[in-house]
């Protein structure tokens, strides 16, 4: 397998471990739309992005609505929520733009984990990241409004997905993805958006959603 400068196995793996990952590391492509692995299936291994996004969301609520936990990027791991005593994914993990990825089994991963002390750190550094931010959404969910929720939801997803030359937000997701993303219902995202297209906010053209007034949105999230 050749090294991406992207997988973070690789990056943080001594020199001489590099052949071990060769060996046992599998390239996996994906097109958009493709579930690499769904919430309650027993783990199989983990997953390193080297290109693409994915969505990773999981069945929230009594009503097992949809929510969009996180976007995965080049750089990012899946399958690591599901490293533990359980042995079973907490989430499902589904392809928005076309993904490159290294898999590798669960049982390599703990040997690579005991070998190399620099990936081990990282991989705690990586946790508590991503604890850091769960923690924040979770706060966020209970405690802001559901057009604070929105706004601080298009704010995100500008900032991941970029913008073209135009200033539109470069991402294929649909308005329920957007809801899923926002922790809101699809009616409240359509009241939402519509309200901010009178007011000059956002100006939207098919899927394609433009912010207009950067400030005025962050002011709704602060």
């Amino acid at each position: 397998m050749q090294q991406h400068h992207h997988c973070f196995l690789s990056r943080y793996s001594l020199p001489e471990w590099q052949a071990a990952i060769a060996t046992n590391a599998t390239i996996h492509k994906f097109k958009r739309g493709t579930v690499i692995f769904r919430e309650s299936e027993e783990v199989t291994g983990f997953y390193f992005i080297h290109s693409g996004k994915v969505k990773v969301h999981k069945q929230w609520g009594e009503d097992n609505r949809d929510l969009i936990v996180k976007f995965a990027l080049a750089g990012d791991i899946l399958g690591h929520r599901g490293l533990g005593q359980d042995h079973f994914y907490p989430v499902t993990a589904t392809v928005i733009e076309d993904v490159e990825a290294c898999f590798i089994s669960a049982e390599f991963f703990h040997t690579t984990l005991l070998v190399n002390h620099e990936l081990a750190y990282h991989m705690v550094l990586f946790y508590a990241s991503e604890l850091q931010k769960a923690e924040q959404a979770m706060r966020d969910m209970v405690f802001m409004s559901a057009k604070s929720k929105m706004a601080n939801a298009l704010l995100k997803i500008q900032d991941i997905f970029g913008t073209d030359e135009n200033g539109a937000i470069q991402s294929n997701l649909s308005r329920q993805e957007i809801s899923a993303y926002a922790g809101t219902t699809y009616e409240t995202l359509f009241k939402t958006l519509n309200e901010w297209i009178e007011e000059g906010f956002i100006t939207v053209a098919g899927k394609a959603i433009t912010i207009r007034d950067q400030d005025k949105l962050r002011a709704l999230v602060q």
